[in-house]
């Protein structure tokens, strides 16, 4: 038996944010009802690269059911009333104030509901001067700050995947758990709000701070603003290989049995971490002219044998193939779609992952490999 089977789980939820939260939902065993509207969730439209379908939509929306409703219509209200009657969650980010004026008050569901779990996922949150604006993922990692540590000198730049909503669905996700728990206690249901910039102005804590201790930091690509060596050198064939020195043990031994070079510690500009990111272009330079000399086969064995920290700068390509992935399979309208496994494995309990629901669809929960690696 899966930890939440049994629970229903109400989602008036469209993009990424509250989908992310009530995917997970659906695969430790809650019955979600996803309430589209009649023309779908238009993260149904983002793309077309899983068969023809969104991949947003294929990856977040397993396991669902989805339940038509025009809530712009007094039958439509009606239904949603029927469904929220009999859940235990309800989850949804509209824009601010759209489930208040149909009638869906948070202080009237709280009263009429009781031991319903409530979570609203907005932008800014209920109160201050953008509480009414629409707000998306790119939009907060610019208004946050978060943009501006990303990237190179040549300016801002966003995360590459939705950073903002995957970490305000995670966050849904937790406080929906703990809120069950509770309710497993008290038997009293609870109301929570989660706003993006919230969470990711909670994430952006150490640079917040060191930047009121007056070191705002810098972009830097991949390089790290304290430690050094920490970046990206090229091999002989043009493989990018980030190293990682966190110490100076590991300095030593990359100095001695990658770089060859074992004198370099007793430079007084390479001695310790500090010297070393104050002459961070000696550092840098020292390590980029060794790593030049040999191919990326002779320096991820060196790197091996020596335990030094290092990752290959892969693409998307390379992740395809990449020996650590697993993948699971969920079937979809346009056929059987192989991706990503969720993180979390709990020993010998697999995992049956549902299908993705065409519009009005049922879910149908098909066994799936929940542990299987890239070809």
């Amino acid at each position: 038996m899966l930890p939440l089977e049994g629970l229903t789980v109400i989602a008036v939820e469209q993009a990424v944010a509250a989908p992310f939260c009530s995917s997970r939902l659906a695969d430790a065993g809650a019955h979600v009802i996803k309430v589209e509207r009649p023309e779908g969730d238009f993260a149904r439209g983002y793309d077309a690269a899983a068969k023809g379908q969104s991949s947003y939509f294929v990856w977040l929306n397993r396991g669902k059911d989805s339940e038509v409703v025009d809530l712009a219509t007094k039958d439509g209200r009606a239904a949603l009333e029927v469904l929220i009657a009999k859940a235990d969650v309800l989850l949804q980010n509209l824009k601010p104030g759209s489930m208040d004026k149909l009638g869906f008050s948070l202080a009237r569901l709280r009263k009429d509901y009781p031991k319903l779990v409530c979570c609203t996922i907005t932008g800014y949150g209920d109160d201050g001067p953008y509480a009414h604006r629409k707000a998306y993922d790119l939009l907060i990692q610019a208004e946050s700050g978060l943009a501006s540590i990303t990237g190179g000198p040549d300016g801002p730049s966003r995360v590459g995947l939705s950073i903002v909503d995957i970490a305000t669905g995670a966050t849904a996700h937790a406080a929906i758990l703990e809120a069950l728990i509770a309710r497993g206690r008290s038997g009293e249901g609870a109301d929570i709000r989660i706003s993006m910039f919230d969470v990711m102005a909670d994430w952006l804590t150490v640079p917040l701070l060191n930047a009121e201790a007056g070191n705002p930091p810098q972009r830097m690509g991949l390089a790290h603003p304290s430690i050094a060596p920490y970046g990206v050198f090229y091999s002989k064939d043009g493989k990018g290989i980030l190293i990682s020195i966190q110490s100076e043990r590991e300095w030593k031994k990359l100095c001695a049995e990658v770089l060859g070079q074992p004198y370099l510690p007793a430079d007084p500009r390479l001695a310790n971490m500090v010297e070393r990111v104050r002459h961070r272009e000696l550092t840098d330079k020292t390590v980029a002219d060794v790593f030049r000399e040999l191919t990326r086969d002779e320096l991820l064995q060196r790197l091996d044998a020596a335990d030094i920290a290092f990752a290959e700068v892969n693409t998307m390509a390379d992740l395809a193939t990449h020996p650590h992935l697993r993948r699971i399979e969920v079937d979809t309208p346009n056929g059987r779609i192989a991706y990503p496994a969720p993180a979390a494995i709990v020993v010998d309990q697999a995992r049956h992952y549902g299908a993705v629901p065409a519009i009005g669809g049922r879910r149908e929960s098909t066994p799936v490999r929940t542990g299987s690696k890239a070809p």
